[in-house]
């Protein structure tokens, strides 16, 4: 769907409602998150969203992103639900998304996916990246399994290896138990490391480039308040390290063309839920 820049607005003002309360829900629970991506820019450079962006990232330490699963109760909360991948539930993300049940928001990836289609904001685990260049290849290869056996779609863009490799690992194992065994087994080992005992934090769940930086943990020690439409939320407190790190030179423009929406929504409703 082509969204015009008014509509888009609607949808980043309905998505803050969505903030509040789970930025009310973290401080209830003392649970640490911050923005990331374009949230982050957002906050740095516009004091609020990029005009064109079109939905909430959000970074929790890995410990605060396990403790958010185990206290978010769906049952207690009627319209913001949790969702991620589990025995109950497949999503076909490898990150946690919290979503507005008052809408409906159907990607063009998902519309054949049985769950809650809303507008969502994806949380994203913050992982110790070990110090041993061994253990790190390692990390990545759990993660890339993790991610493959999870989502149990072949990943586009990433070279023909990798593509027909995916393809043949799917193949040979078929069975809906087999492959929840092995990215159960992959995710603990991809997040067995100590933050205290490591030099740097790494972004897993977030794709394969991002999977590959490397921040130092400094960077996230804590958070740091920056207005975000007219409301002051939480950023790395090494924020410019970061965006530089992940984004290079964050406050230039992007050309004109690439100033759009990135997801593929193919229906929306912001005043109605999909049932």
């Amino acid at each position: 769907m082509e969204i015009s820049m008014s509509e888009l607005r609607k949808i980043q003002e309905k998505e803050l409602e969505c903030l509040v309360y789970f930025k009310d829900f973290c401080e209830k629970n003392n649970l640490l998150f911050y923005f990331c991506g374009g949230c982050c820019i957002g906050a740095v450079r516009h004091k609020g969203f990029i005009p064109w962006d079109d939905d909430i990232d959000i970074f929790m330490p890995r410990n605060d992103y396990e403790k958010l699963y185990k206290l978010w109760d769906n049952n207690k909360h009627n319209r913001f639900k949790l969702l991620r991948t589990d025995d109950t539930i497949f999503t076909g993300n490898i990150f946690t998304t919290i979503v507005d049940t008052n809408t409906t928001c159907i990607k063009a990836e998902q519309q054949n996916i049985d769950v809650p289609h809303g507008f969502m904001m994806d949380i994203f685990p913050l992982d110790a990246c070990p110090n041993s260049n061994f253990k790190r290849k390692m990390q990545i290869l759990h993660c890339m399994l993790y991610s493959l056996f999870l989502s149990q779609v072949v990943p586009k863009n990433h070279g023909k290896i990798i593509t027909l490799g995916s393809k043949i690992l799917l193949g040979v194992f078929r069975s809906s138990e087999i492959r929840k065994k092995i990215w159960r087994y992959c995710e603990r080992k991809m997040s067995q490391y100590s933050i205290n005992e490591c030099r740097y934090i790494t972004e897993l769940c977030a794709g394969p480039h991002y999977m590959k930086n490397k921040y130092p943990k400094e960077i996230f020690a804590s958070a740091v308040y920056k207005e975000f439409e007219n409301m002051q939320m939480p950023i790395p407190v090494g924020y410019d390290e970061y965006l530089k790190i992940a984004f290079g030179d964050y406050m230039t423009l992007p050309p004109a063309e690439q100033q759009k929406p990135h997801h593929n929504i193919v229906f929306y409703d912001l005043e109605n839920g999909e049932k």
